[in-house]
């Protein structure tokens, strides 16, 4: 019976995971912030080229030990790409998909149809909209966070995305909006 209990509790805690209406209030204010990575081929090792969602950070691919959920790069056809973790055989665990309004029209990520194992090609203007790895949240639950992404310019000499970039990191959240996500 104790067995029974504990599954149900399990069973009912994630499905309010995915249920904003079953989650902690969120904390933390989404925000715009506006970045620059540099392609992950042809650039110094030192220049940054990958993005870590969760913690709205760019990184380099040498240096990082909590992993990345997309990397910038341009490809043999001069065109720019962005890789989430499957294209890179990091395993299928971030996504990218494109989206067809205007950045500050998006207000809500979808919850499917990503793209996880190749490369995104984008050009300025492009709106996309990016899921992170699975990750723990604090009240222990894994999920995803998420970011919609637009493109400002790309300097293929410099070999340079410019993006702003939206991110909600409260855990099972998919509000797309600056400040506290609505419930």
């Amino acid at each position: 019976m104790r067995t029974l209990s504990l599954l149900f509790v399990a069973l009912v805690v994630a499905a309010a995971c995915g249920d904003p209406l079953g989650l902690p209030p969120p904390a933390i204010a989404n925000r715009t912030d506006t970045v620059s990575l540099f392609a992950l081929s042809g650039t110094p090792v030192t220049a940054p080229s990958a993005y870590v969602i969760a913690f709205r950070q760019i990184i380099r691919t040498d240096q990082s030990t909590q992993g990345f959920d997309f990397v910038f790069d341009i490809d043999s056809l001069g065109r720019a790409v962005l890789l989430p973790t499957g294209a890179l055989r990091l395993g299928r665990a971030s996504g990218i998909q494109l989206d067809t309004l205007e950045f500050d029209s998006v207000k809500v990520a979808p919850n499917r149809n990503y793209q996880l194992d190749s490369a995104v090609v984008v050009d300025s203007n492009t709106v996309a909209i990016l899921h992170s790895r699975p990750l723990v949240c604090s009240f222990g639950i894994s999920s995803l966070y998420y970011a919609k992404l637009h493109v400002l310019a790309i300097d293929t000499l410099a070999r340079r995305l410019d993006f702003e970039i939206l991110t909600d990191i409260n855990c099972g959240y998919r509000g797309l909006e600056e400040g506290l996500p609505k419930r």
